[in-house]
């Protein structure tokens, strides 16, 4: 007996061994992941717009100004609602060139997508992102009051003895033959691209290029072709609340579990043992604890912590007495308090099915859940877990 007491001494101490020096290495080997944040965020913007038409680049630009409020679902989809506004331009030229403008308010709603981390994943501290956005709204253009002066002035060049004869496709194409005044209320779509550069988690900087179509009545003249605007803006961009988080990505179970294991059977095979008695047969103190691990915002059971749940079912096998208590747990640097209870619950409940699938009775299967309430380790990681008590 003294020899077998050394030897499971021995083994004993060889199996911690490996303890601190695994542990050292695991906290050395640490790494960090970042994790998105759904947030909400405001960009003021100004810059210019070339309207399209048949007088020169310079004749046809002007003044543009654009506010934005959004929200970002995912590291790449979000929705925007932008209001761009200020003014158009046209003209009109034969022998002589008339131009006017008018004023304009345009609410769109776009669906954006960033490009950047679409095809280089996400990363927050990037300092260059590239997007690209489609939306569909409304331009509500009003003051067109200098068309119709210029109307006035082309109709008595036509008229008052004018040498010049404008030809079929001027007077068909080319007049203002869609004149309008008042308010007029156009549906309007938008696409466009956005490069922005980030100075910190809540400020960056923008350039964004925009191109918008209309009906052919947009700039009074009948042309047979959607009117176009091409948009220039720059700006800034304020995000509300964090952006992301980050934290330690999860490792392996620790090997010692099997280590314990391995010493386990060395330590059964050593002890002398009464006849008829079973090796795993319970005392008023045996128990078995495992803890079922989840990765992030999952419910699925991986095969390796399946090993753990059957080691459940046989302990309650060998005795058939024996209970198991599973209760689930969440993470709290995750998700909120709501969503954490339901996904504990989805957590407990994987377990229990499993156990059942195996031959467990439910009447030997107590089940609770925790939400983040209760954090079983104080690495935040580690409590995505149902952790199994049988006894």
């Amino acid at each position: 007996m003294k020899i077998q007491n050394i030897l499971m001494a021995a083994l004993l101490m060889l199996g911690t061994l490996p303890v601190s020096a695994q542990q050292e290495s695991q906290d050395q080997q640490d790494e960090y992941e970042y994790v998105f944040l759904p947030h909400w965020y405001g960009q003021l913007q100004i810059g210019g717009q070339y309207t399209e038409g048949e007088v020169s680049f310079g004749d046809l630009l002007s003044p543009n100004a654009q506010i934005a409020v959004g929200y970002n679902f995912s590291p790449i989809l979000g929705a925007r609602l932008n209001v761009n506004a200020w003014q158009s331009r046209a003209g009109w030229s034969l022998d002589k060139t008339e131009k006017w403008k008018w004023n304009y308010v345009a609410p769109v709603v776009d669906l954006t997508i960033d490009l950047t981390n679409l095809f280089g994943g996400f990363n927050p501290e990037r300092k260059l992102s590239f997007g690209m956005f489609l939306g569909v709204g409304a331009n509500i253009a009003f003051k067109n009051d200098e068309a119709w002066q210029a109307n006035t002035r082309i109709n008595q060049n036509y008229y008052n003895g004018t040498s010049v004869t404008p030809t079929a496709d001027q007077l068909n194409h080319q007049n203002l033959s869609y004149l309008w005044d008042g308010t007029k209320v156009r549906f309007v779509g938008q696409a466009g691209l956005n490069l922005d550069y980030r100075f910190n988690d809540k400020w960056s900087a923008g350039l964004e290029l925009q191109i918008n179509s209309l009906n052919d009545h947009y700039n009074s003249k009948r042309a047979g072709n959607p009117d176009f605007y091409y948009n220039a803006l720059v700006g800034v961009k304020y995000n509300f609340g964090s952006t992301h988080t980050k934290r330690v990505k999860p490792r392996p179970e620790p090997e010692i579990r099997y280590i314990d294991r391995i010493v386990e059977k060395v330590v059964e095979k050593l002890v002398e043992k009464p006849a008829g008695t079973n090796a795993m047969q319970m005392t008023d103190d045996d128990k078995i604890r495992r803890d079922i691990f989840f990765t992030i915002n999952a419910n699925t059971i991986t095969p390796e912590e399946a090993k753990k749940v059957q080691e459940i079912v046989d302990f309650m096998k060998a005795n058939p007495n024996s209970t198991v208590s599973v209760t689930g747990h969440a993470d709290k640097g995750t998700g909120n308090a709501k969503l954490n209870m339901r996904l504990s619950q989805r957590r407990a409940n994987a377990v229990v099915n499993l156990l059942k699938k195996k031959g467990i009775p439910a009447s030997r299967i107590k089940s609770d859940y925790k939400g983040d309430t209760v954090q079983p380790f104080a690495e935040n990681d580690k409590n995505r877990v149902s952790v199994c008590i049988a006894e």
